[in-house]
């Protein structure tokens, strides 16, 4: 299938230093959706400082930074 152009441009998240590619799998027009709101007590500060972290990743267009050897 590689040979057919499968997977052609795809990054793995966790080739990259950062652990996030940045690529956006969804269809076009189809918008990403916020299901979780984390809260700004306990453990959740640190998921939503992660979830803000990738989303900037995806806002600056960063296709893969990095990547590890």
């Amino acid at each position: 299938m590689r040979e057919e152009g499968y997977g052609a441009g795809y990054i793995y998240d966790h080739s990259t230093e950062e652990g996030v590619s940045g690529q956006n799998y969804f269809p076009e027009g189809l918008e990403r959706q916020q299901f979780y709101r984390p809260t700004a007590r306990g453990h959740e500060r640190e998921i939503e400082a992660r979830l803000k972290s990738w989303a900037e990743v995806r806002r600056s267009g960063m296709k893969g930074g990095k990547k590890l050897d």
